[in-house]
């Protein structure tokens, strides 16, 4: 006899959605389709070789340690090469200021569940990483959004917000934000608006979470502090940071900087969560720092990437029809550049059209926490081959065009639709 689950799960579990991005994804696993949906990094870029010859090594001479648990907050030895490593751009933090962690959506994870309650209000970009989303919704917590435009999430509406929501008694905890070419809409936030950012943080007397997993991947432009480095009471930011898109995604290592008190809660959740991270994957990525090989790797993967944006950009510019309302950003770094249609287009109904056509993409109506967004998509240009992206465009384009041409004759209008 099956048993019926509903009245045994918990109200967070009963709240948990399916990922809207994992399901569009199963239609995409035909050989003959060119993804622009996932964002995976290029395994052209994984150091296989030298993972394999450190992997040797640090099982030699130390193999009885690095197969045994760990400390939740992470070998030591890493967390101080970490720091040093950090200092290099002017991040200034001790090994007790950082938390190992298992990738970075742990870490939006544990802040989730460290910081917010159902009910409570933390305040995110329109759009936002889906997986932030997916990590509030999981403990029931409510994101309010404010707008982006090409210098990131618009501080000069934040405040307002932020007054409105305390007027309802629904002050939010936190800003959660992604400084360097934002997923899913490649922007970057700027100096200034990353300086309003702390002073907002200490008025309001909340946090800001910052989420840097692209930070590395500058391409071209002038590299930017982080905001926990602008803050110079170090207490009002959380930094995220991953090496899967620098080193290898599927490590499922990463680390977080913060306050001591901070740290000091994050790792009592983590101990409840998974003990410690694998310290075999920690020894493998302390070594590749120390033997200085993450620089040299780093600047391949920009070389890679930067060749495949570029070639990105100049297939939209040459392909698509010219149509009043059709914009796409031109990110200075990171995996994904974004894509807004006219108002009357929409991109949930077209996915189908697309993936017809061969081509896919992901719908950016996932990353907005509103509800809104039908008439974007996110595009990723790390994965697909440079002949994969200009022909995907090309056929993407296609598609926008017709879908457009069946607008202007009156057979469409701008409502979801399945197949």
């Amino acid at each position: 006899m099956s048993v019926h689950l509903d009245h045994l799960l918990s109200d967070n579990a009963k709240a948990l959605k399916k990922s809207a991005i994992r399901e569009l994804l199963k239609l995409t696993a035909k050989p003959e389709i060119i993804s622009f949906a996932g964002g995976l990094p290029n395994p052209k870029t994984f150091p296989i070789e030298d993972v394999k010859r450190i992997s040797d090594e640090v099982l030699e001479s130390q193999g009885e340690k690095i197969l045994q648990y760990s400390t939740t907050e992470g070998d030591h030895e890493f967390r101080e090469v970490l720091c040093s490593w950090l200092g290099e751009e002017g991040i200034k933090v001790k090994p007790e200021n950082v938390q190992i962690t298992t990738a970075s959506q742990q870490g939006l994870d544990l802040v989730s569940r460290v910081f917010l309650n159902p009910g409570d209000t933390c305040i995110v970009g329109l759009p936002t990483y889906l997986g932030f989303l997916q990590a509030t919704n999981s403990v029931r917590a409510k994101p309010v959004g404010i707008p982006l435009d090409d210098q990131g999430i618009k501080t000069d509406i934040i405040e307002d917000e932020i007054d409105r929501l305390i007027s309802e008694q629904k002050k939010p905890k936190f800003i959660y934000v992604i400084p360097d070419f934002q997923n899913p809409a490649g922007v970057t936030i700027s100096l200034d608006r990353r300086k309003k950012l702390i002073e907002i943080a200490k008025k309001y007397e909340i946090l800001i979470v910052e989420d840097s997993p692209y930070r590395k991947l500058r391409y071209s432009g002038k590299t930017l502090p982080t905001i926990y480095s602008l803050d110079d009471s170090g207490e009002h930011v959380i930094t995220l940071f991953t090496f899967s898109k620098i080193f290898l995604p599927g490590f499922r290592l990463g680390w977080m900087i913060g306050s001591k008190d901070i740290i000091e809660k994050i790792v009592m959740a983590k101990q409840g969560m998974d003990l410690c991270t694998p310290i075999f994957n920690q020894t493998i990525a302390k070594e590749y720092i120390k033997q200085d090989l993450i620089k040299a790797r780093i600047e391949k993967n920009i070389d890679m990437y930067s060749k495949r944006k570029d070639i990105m950009l100049e297939s939209l510019e040459k392909y698509m029809p010219k149509i009043e309302g059709l914009t796409w950003t031109k990110p200075e770094g990171g995996l994904f550049l974004w894509v807004t249609l006219p108002e009357a287009m929409n991109a949930d109904r077209m996915f189908y059209n697309a993936i017809e056509q061969n081509v896919a993409y992901v719908v950016g109506s996932a990353f907005f926490c509103n509800g809104k967004g039908q008439n974007t998509m996110r595009l990723n240009f790390s994965y697909p081959s440079e002949e994969q992206i200009r022909t995907g465009i090309q056929r993407l384009a296609n598609v926008v065009e017709n879908d457009w041409k069946k607008i202007e004759q009156g057979n469409m209008n701008n409502t979801p639709l399945t197949p």
